[in-house]
């Protein structure tokens, strides 16, 4: 749909089908439906529209055959209130997008409890060696010194073992 005259048919098919629904469509099967999107071909010649239904599964079986019957009644309208040449042909999809976002919670669920876990078993760990494993500059420099010290004092010895034996 990168046309924007589509964009637009298919934005005003939405609130045609959606007040339809609401005031005109009287069914008794038709639980809470709900039209979350429609999507248009290029040619505008067939719309798909998109659907949610609180309830159970006879319910959404219900209001899919009560939208089914009512599908005549909501083309002509739309073609009418629109003023097209040929009106689109109507297909409902129930929407799967709340199951996806139900499941999507139920994964973040598992793993906010799993990172709880870890948290709890880190709360009373220790450090298996040094709290800080990595060297620091500043303590690479007193090191340096350190052998500096070393070296001097090794070199001293040396010289002395040195001296004695030119001496002795």
């Amino acid at each position: 749909m990168s046309n924007p005259r589509v964009a637009k048919l298919a934005e005003q098919i939405h609130v045609i089908v959606a007040e339809m629904l609401e005031r005109r469509i009287k069914d008794p099967r038709l639980g809470f439906v709900t039209v979350t999107d429609v999507r248009l071909t290029g040619d505008s010649r067939e719309a798909t529209i998109f659907y949610t239904v609180m309830g159970s599964d006879t319910e959404r079986q219900n209001s899919q055959a009560a939208l089914d019957s009512a599908k005549g009644l909501l083309r002509s309208t739309v073609g009418k209130r629109l003023g097209l040449k040929f009106a689109p042909s109507l297909a409902f999809v129930l929407d799967a997008t709340p199951e996806a976002a139900m499941a999507i919670e139920d994964l973040l669920a598992k793993a906010r409890s799993s990172d709880a876990e870890v948290a709890a078993q880190a709360a009373g760990a220790s450090y298996a060696g040094d709290a800080d494993p990595y060297r620091r500059k500043d303590e690479d420099a007193d090191e340096d010194q350190d052998e500096d010290d070393l070296d001097e004092a090794d070199e001293d010895e040396a010289d002395e073992d040195s001296d004695e034996e030119a001496r002795g």
